[in-house]
This record gives structure tokens, sequence and C-alpha cells, in this order.
């Protein structure tokens, strides 16, 4: 949870303090003053005024909460972002389908098996469906078979068996609009990075009145919350936001409903694209890359990609990275994780090395980490921010600490 602390006189209580020492005057003064300017200073959350809220970085690559901090909790949860948000995230990433009766749901997979207890309802049995998703069948339940009122029954859990299990049933399915609210209620200025997720497969099976599709809503709901602006403008950097797909022909659709900031995905070199149905090679040839720049800000790559990996070493890196910045694209990569498993061996299993060498070495702009907090402390003790509301709360603190050593018992 974002941190609130403020030390005032409250009404009728008062501190009282030797009077014989003179010592104690400037103490008095820094108190009246922390009492008088701290709830201006650090209001409440639901008080807070923009003008009083950190403003994002832009100095230092992106920290990206990949659906949330969900190394630590359930992907895509409230607590997932509330965590993402409490660790140092500067934007929060979430995978945007819809429910059968057609609301923007925030939730990863086509089906909801792997990461939901909707194998425990008895009453959702007879939903298991057979459906065609970018060219391969697959059998599971479907969101667009239920409606949202169906799918706040369910319970998320934990998506991987050795990450933490405490939280599996503790949270539920939330919504876009949701999402959205948790960024814009956050302490600080916290961006927000929502995917297209599966627009072909959406737009096949939900239907919206007016015969709008899943990118319509979807950009409807952005602008219903004041989300607008090109990238770094004033309105943009009040309330970040980069929009990303696999799909080029939703990017390029959305480029004509919104100037918000777009990063086109790119999968492994063994997946075409979902909607174009194009090669790794020809997404990322020199060509290519020339067409896209025109509707987007920047590439969000399999990190795999940008640099091959065989027995899990690192072979030669390609030059993506490089032909990416030639055209003033960003690049995002994803995503990075803690465990060993996902650590390749030149790292000697530390993260930490692992940041290093892509945000030193290869100098790529953006980071989707499930580890927020990481990455955080990382760029905290490397790069850190040179005035930021760490350096005022530690103030604060020993201010406090010194008057309260005053203080009768």
């Amino acid at each position: 949870m974002p941190r609130t602390r403020c030390w005032r006189l409250k009404g009728g209580q008062r501190i009282s303090t030797p009077m014989a020492s003179p010592r104690l005057v400037p103490f008095v003064f820094l108190l009246l003053i922390v009492g008088c300017s701290a709830r201006a200073l650090y209001p409440l959350p639901s008080r807070r005024n923009d003008r009083n809220r950190q403003p994002l970085q832009t100095f230092r690559a992106y920290n990206i909460a990949h659906r949330g901090s969900n190394g630590e909790i359930p992907e895509e949860t409230t607590a997932a972002y509330l965590r993402a948000i409490e660790e140092g995230a500067d934007f929060i990433e979430t995978d945007i389908l819809a429910s059968k009766d057609g609301v923007l749901i925030c939730f990863h997979d086509v089906v909801l098996d792997q990461t939901t207890d909707v194998s425990n309802h008895t009453e959702f049995a007879i939903r298991k469906r057979t459906y065609e998703v970018q060219g391969t069948n697959i059998t599971g339940f479907f969101p667009v078979d239920f409606t949202l009122r169906e799918l706040k029954m369910l319970r998320v859990k934990q998506r991987y068996a050795f990450r933490d299990q405490q939280y599996n049933g503790k949270f539920s399915i939330i919504t876009f609009e949701e999402f959205i609210k948790i960024a814009l209620g956050a302490p600080r200025v916290v961006g927000i990075y929502p995917e297209i997720k599966n627009p072909v497969f959406i737009n096949q099976r939900v239907k919206w009145p007016g015969g709008k599709k899943f990118e319509d809503v979807f950009v409807d709901t952005l602008k219903k919350y004041g989300y607008e602006g090109t990238y770094l403008s004033k309105q943009w950097m009040k309330q970040p936001a980069f929009i990303q797909s696999f799909a080029p022909t939703s990017l390029t659709y959305v480029s004509k409903l919104t100037n918000l900031p777009k990063i086109f995905l790119i999968d492994d070199t063994t997946m075409p694209t979902q909607d174009t149905n194009q090669s790794y090679w020809e997404i990322t040839s020199d060509k290519y890359l020339d067409y896209i720049r025109e509707y987007v800000v920047g590439i969000g790559p399999w990190k795999d990609t940008i640099i091959p990996v065989s027995f899990n070493y690192m072979r030669t890196p390609t030059d993506l990275v490089a032909r990416a910045h030639a055209r003033n694209l960003q690049v995002h990569p994803y995503t990075f994780r803690n465990e060993y498993s996902y650590l390749h061996f030149n790292f000697s299993q530390d993260p930490y090395n692992e940041y290093a060498y892509w945000i030193n070495e290869v100098g790529v702009d953006g980071l989707f980490t499930d580890f927020t907090g990481s990455l955080h402390h990382y760029q905290q003790w490397t790069s850190p921010l040179s005035v930021g509301e760490e350096d005022a709360y530690s103030l604060l603190d020993k201010i406090v600490a010194m008057i309260t050593k005053f203080r009768h018992p």
C-alpha cells in the first residue's frame, strides 16, 4: 500500500515541551511546520491532487510490472497491481479480453483453466468448448462464454507451482475499468500498459451494439478515463499509457482512434502474427520496421529473439535493437524473471547481473518484469531518482524521531 504517513497536532491534543531549554525551540518550530503542511504535502489517496503526485520518471528504462507483481501474487489481480505500485513500477501491464456480455476484463489466457478455479465450479461444467484460436484448436473454459457476473464468481490462482501459493483463491478477476482506477488512485503517477489480446478471436465471439469492434470499445474505455496524448505530451505525462498488441492490424486500426503511443509486440521466431500470418523475419525486416514506425513508438520483442539462446547460454546478439533505435523506435523486451529456470547461465543466476546487461550493454528502453521490486532496487542503486518522495519521507522520519524524544509519557 502507498505510504501516507504524516504528523500533525490533532484537535484538542497538544504536545508539551520543556520551556527551560532554548534548544527545543527549533524542534517545536519544525513540528508546527509539519503539522500545518503535512496534509497538503501528503494528502490521503482519496483527496490527492495531481499537482502533489510524484511524476513519472523518464530518464531511465521503464519498470513495467508484467501482469502486476505476479512473481509474488497471482497475476492480473488488484493485489498484484497494488504490490507492483508499492514496489516502484513505472507502468502496470495487463492483457485485455472480453466477457460474453461485452465487458472488458484483465486476463491473459484465452481459457480460464490454468489460472482460475473454474474446474471446481460444477455448475459451469457444460461450458467447456473447443475453438480455433490462431490456427490451433484449443479446448477449455473460455471467458467469452461467461458473463462478468459469472467470471466474478471465480478465484484466481498462481500460474507457476514453484511460486508462492498462499494467495490462491483470495482474489477475483478484475475489469479493465477497475484496473484503470488502481493506476489513477496510486499515490504517484503510474502509467498503464494494456494489451489488445487475441483481437481476431474476440471479434469473432463477442458482439457490441452499433457494430463496434473490440478495439473500439477498448479505446472508448481509455478515453472515458482521460487517457490521450502523444508520447511525452503534457496530457500523456499526467496519465501515461502505452497500447500494445501482437496484431499489427489492431495497432493500425486504433491509430485512427487515439494518438496514445503504441508498442508492436513480437513473438518467438516460430510464431507468425495472429492476424496477418507474417513470419518473425518479415516483421523484423528493415522494410517492415520502416512501415510500422508510422503507427508505433516502439517494439516489444521476446528477449530470446533479440539474443538467441542455446543450452541456456546467450549467443551472439542480433542487431534488432540497433536497427529499431536507428528508426527512433523504443525497445521493451519481455519477460524478466528471477527464478533460476529463467536466468541464463551467463548471469550466474543473478537477476541484477541480467538487468545490468540489458540496460547498460543492450540499451533497452523498458523491461517487462514479473519482479517489479527487484528491478526497482537495481535501478535505485545504480541510477537513483535525484529527488523523490523517498528523500522527503526520510527527512520527515528524522524530524519526528527528534521530536518524540521530548514527549512526556
